[in-house]
């Protein structure tokens, strides 16, 4: 690390709008390397790997959604299929954040707020630390080129301090999350009124009502939790009811989890549509005509596709992508620190459990 703290000029501090967490602000100010990993952010090129960061479900998902996607065409990006998976030839630095997971027993946000960045620290650095009994065995890892945070709440306990880190520090990387991509998703599909179908922890988080009011978009969002049901339409039902006393129309509805089937929520749309009842009626009226469903994956999958495409960082090979995984742990320090696992662990310690 002694050899990169030479480069670890940041920026002048400025004025910040907010106060951020010390964690921001002792890296900003580090001489031991962490400044100069923060300023080369973004600098990877095509050669850096895609993160993707955050409670172990969502980021295998995640990985799996990236790995065998294939909505793109690879030349000319025409949203049609062409059998070659549309992240083809690249990296995924996967990031399972065991250690802080499941954040919605966080009680204090700046816990998670710190958890945020160091997880974006973790994905740009290009060593990370595997605790042994002996001594912390160095691991080389790609750099990652774009951070995809999977969880909603890190939108809002944590993307500001990511942000002021890289203003502070020079940094450039492309942060995606689900809460920005799908609202952006809605809008061009010109919706106004949106609804979001969100667990309890992330409707209190006011995650995407926050984000809505940042784009200064017009019209209104608004997080719903339904009542528990057997199956998924009972759920739906219990949704739009609910929505229903807000008494304004409704264009989109965000999809806050991963891996939700939507052909039953179609197929239940199609129902209503046809007014067999009064409530159909209502709900009938209440759906715009545009009305749609946007799921979080891949809304995801399509805008880090589309942003790739755009600044020219897809590597071209032609290859099935790669994948790395990672989970957060404890240092023999005490400090917190990733090591690298295998597939099989994953299979074994994760997939077991939500399949």
């Amino acid at each position: 690390m002694a050899a990169v703290a030479m480069f670890s000029a940041c920026k002048p501090k400025t004025f910040l709008p907010r106060p951020t967490i010390p964690l921001v602000e002792n890296v900003a100010s580090d001489t031991s390397g962490l400044a100069a990993i923060v300023a080369r952010a973004g600098n990877a090129g095509a050669d850096g790997s895609v993160a993707i960061i955050g409670e172990p479900a969502d980021c295998i998902t995640l990985a799996r959604l990236f790995q065998y996607t294939d909505v793109r065409d690879n030349i000319d990006g025409r949203a049609v299929r062409d059998s070659l998976p549309d992240f083809a030839g690249e990296r995924l630095d996967i990031i399972l954040d065991s250690w802080n997971a499941p954040y919605r027993h966080f009680q204090d946000p700046d816990s998670l707020r710190e958890a945020t960045v160091r997880g974006a620290l973790f994905a740009w650095d290009s060593t990370c630390r595997k605790s042994t009994t002996d001594a912390a065995v160095k691991l080389l890892k790609p750099r990652a080129k774009i951070l995809v945070f999977s969880s909603p709440l890190s939108a809002s306990f944590g993307l500001f301090d990511v942000d002021t880190l890289q203003q502070l520090c020079g940094g450039r990387s492309k942060v995606f999350t689900p809460v920005r991509t799908t609202i952006e998703d809605a809008l061009e599909n010109g919706a106004a009124n949106i609804a979001v179908w969100a667990s309890r922890d992330i409707r209190e988080s006011n995650a995407y009502e926050s984000v809505f009011g940042e784009m200064q978009a017009s019209g209104s969002i608004t997080g719903i939790t339904p009542e528990s049901a057997l199956d998924i339409r009972t759920s739906f039902r219990s949704l739009l009811r609910q929505y229903k006393a807000t008494d304004k129309s409704l264009d989109a509805l965000i999809l806050s989890e991963y891996g939700v089937d939507t052909k039953p929520l179609l197929s239940e749309i199609a129902l209503i549509r046809g007014a067999g009842t009064e409530e159909d009626l209502a709900f009938s009226k209440m759906l715009s005509d545009g009305f749609v469903i946007i799921e979080p994956g891949a809304s995801l999958a399509d805008a880090v596709f589309s942003y790739m495409r755009k600044d020219n960082l897809f590597t071209h090979n032609i290859a099935r992508p790669a994948i790395r995984y990672y989970e957060t742990a404890e240092s023999a320090e005490g400090e917190p620190s990733i090591v690298e696992v295998g597939a099989y662990y994953v299979q074994q310690a994760y997939v077991q459990d939500f399949n």
